[in-house]
């Protein structure tokens, strides 16, 4: 490489499940990429999702791991979304280092009509509702969390919002999940994979991240105003580098994201950083839902039995867990009032309310 060449940095590929920070210094941009494999097949594989919604829900994972790889501390990346469409509930949890987590409650019944109809598309599986980012990082430590509306838009559009309005950092989100068929042992297997490429433009001089200033006199017949205001040029062409990502690039197991990368910008050179391994793993246990349930009135817990016992599912993992209501009949003295309602998983009160 002479000294006129742009840099281009690619050690190897990263793989599966795991997410690729990288640089192209030549436009001031940063990012993150990833594609999921093994991961994601798994934490699909243990629900019986319909098509549609677990393509909605690899597309949030992918996001998810995105968003939470940046954190720079302990903590969790909690994206929900809660809506009036088909999927009302979507919860991916992202907790540090990398584990991953993601449930989602939808209508079976209208779910089946929209694919019949082929109107199963995330925008209308999610339709009006909101979209709630929250960084928590424990206890002792105040959240931080952004919402941003729903109204039938894509994960890749009410990301872009979100980081237009709260963050104020421009961004350009790309999003993919196909379920693929394998053979394995002469016999063909459905799997899933996602892949995704977040890109912000990070100039040293604050100033140039602003759109330019209107020109004077009426607009040309047929502009826009965004487009005569215009964008910096080199996030104008990062943009556009960005957007020529085909979804079967970001899915494609022969297309590794450094593979993606140097094809997207290697003219311009890139820069690649030690991938952030993520993993399917759910945090529930026994202890956790013990400590949840000693939190519920003798009346809550009397409505919890069923057959003698309280049984739990996590719905994040599928894990089963049997009580003996004895065990919390008998309230400990720093017990909490209030809680009604039996815990469905790990800090379920939690789960279920985007706005805390």
């Amino acid at each position: 490489m002479t000294p006129d060449q742009p840099g281009v940095q690619i050690r190897g590929n990263a793989g599966d499940d795991v997410v690729r920070p990288f640089q192209v210094e030549a436009l001031d941009v940063r990012g993150r990429a990833v594609q999921l494999g093994p991961a994601l097949d798994a934490l699909l594989g243990r629900h019986d999702y319909p098509a549609p919604v677990s393509k909605l829900v690899a597309e949030a994972v992918v996001l998810a791991a995105l968003l939470g790889t940046s954190l720079k501390f302990q903590g969790k990346f909690i994206l929900q979304t809660k809506t009036e469409g088909p999927v009302d509930l979507l919860v991916v949890e992202f907790r540090t280092p990398g584990d991953l987590r993601a449930y989602a409650r939808f209508k079976p019944e209208v779910i089946a009509a929209a694919e019949a109809a082929g109107e199963a598309t995330p925008g209308k599986l999610l339709g009006k509702g909101f979209l709630a980012l929250t960084i928590d990082q424990g206890d002792d430590m105040q959240r931080y969390q952004g919402i941003v509306e729903l109204d039938g838009a894509t994960l890749e559009e009410v990301a872009h919002t979100y980081f237009r309005q709260s963050e104020q950092i421009p961004t350009r989100v790309r999003l993919a999940a196909a379920e693929l068929m394998v053979r394995e042992n002469g016999k063909a297997r459905r799997h899933w994979r996602a892949g995704g490429l977040l890109a912000q433009f990070m100039p040293a001089a604050p100033e140039r991240m602003k759109p330019r200033d209107l020109p004077g006199g009426d607009l040309p017949e047929g502009a826009s105003i965004e487009e005569e205001a215009g964008e910096d040029d080199a996030w104008q062409e990062a943009q556009a580098t960005v957007g020529t990502i085909a979804d079967i690039e970001l899915v494609d197991s022969d297309v590794p994201v450094d593979r993606l990368l140097y094809r997207l910008f290697h003219e311009r050179g890139v820069r690649v950083f030690d991938p952030t391994p993520v993993r399917d793993k759910c945090n529930c246990s026994r202890e956790r839902i013990a400590g949840i349930l000693h939190q519920f009135t003798a009346e809550a817990v009397e409505q919890s039995i069923e057959n003698g016992r309280i049984h739990v599912t996590c719905e994040f993992c599928g894990k089963k867990y049997d009580f003996d209501p004895a065990e919390f009949l008998v309230r400990p003295p720093d017990a909490a009032d209030g809680a009604d309602e039996p815990p469905t998983g790990d800090d379920p009160p939690e789960q279920s309310r985007p706005g805390d």
